[in-house]
């Protein structure tokens, strides 16, 4: 199934997200073959924290990484579009506030964080710039943007072994692990279609970020970009 054809059916990928909520996190974890983790360390790292910063965790699904950040020290409020998604993390007992946010009209003032990161969601956004804008937006002058993301392995063999296990193990695995296949059809499709790591640090550019860097991380299954927000 196409993801033209998943964007045909019935529900939004706010109602996708809202069903597939309680496994989520373990199909993350089966897709990144146990290193999200790792990442996710290495993304809390990359956000520069200092005590008594403020952090806007965007897409922040169930608030696994937003927990990492208040670990970190940090104040940190977890947005996200599904309701399913903060719920489950609220039942959980994550221990940070949970908003409910459009990633392209985000509902918070200029200048309100001292860093914002997103981890695996500026692919789900209708228009990932215009939610990188919003991102530079609620930032202060001289804060951090942090964006965590599956992208393109580096080495063309294991880049054509890659795609194939997204295109067809994926959703097999998902088949026994969750109820909603197409979900999974859905999220292994927007991989394939996200720019790759230099066409990403040039949207940071556009956003008027400056620093613009990224770090590959497993062989660029996933690449870390940063960018620091200017003086206005």
């Amino acid at each position: 199934m196409s993801r033209a054809d998943l964007e045909k059916q019935p529900y939004d990928v706010a109602t996708m997200f809202d069903g597939i909520a309680k496994r989520y996190d373990l199909m993350n974890d089966v897709a990144a073959m146990g290193q999200v983790g790792m990442w996710r360390e290495l993304m809390v790292e990359a956000l520069d924290i200092e005590p008594g910063d403020t952090v806007m965790d965007l897409a922040a699904g169930t608030g696994t990484s937003t927990t990492a950040i208040a670990q970190a020290g940090a104040r940190v409020v977890a947005a996200d579009f599904s309701l399913g998604m903060m719920s489950e993390g609220r039942r959980r007992g994550a221990p940070v506030p949970f908003v409910g946010a459009d990633a392209q009209h985000l509902p918070f003032a200029n200048d309100s964080f001292d860093a914002a990161v997103i981890s695996f969601g500026l692919r789900n956004v209708q228009q990932p710039r215009f939610g990188l804008a919003e991102m530079v937006r609620v930032v202060k002058p001289g804060g951090r943007i942090v964006v965590c993301e599956f992208s393109t392995p580096t080495w063309k063999p294991f880049r054509t072994v890659y795609e194939k296990y997204l295109l067809r193990a994926l959703p097999a695995v998902a088949s026994r692990l969750a109820t909603t296949v197409d979900a999974y059809e859905y999220l292994a499709e927007s991989i394939l279609e996200w720019p790759d790591q230099e066409s990403l640090r040039r949207w940071f550019a556009d956003a008027g970020l400056e620093r613009t860097q990224y770090r590959n991380l497993s062989g660029g299954i996933v690449a870390l970009h940063r960018g620091v927000v200017p003086h206005r």
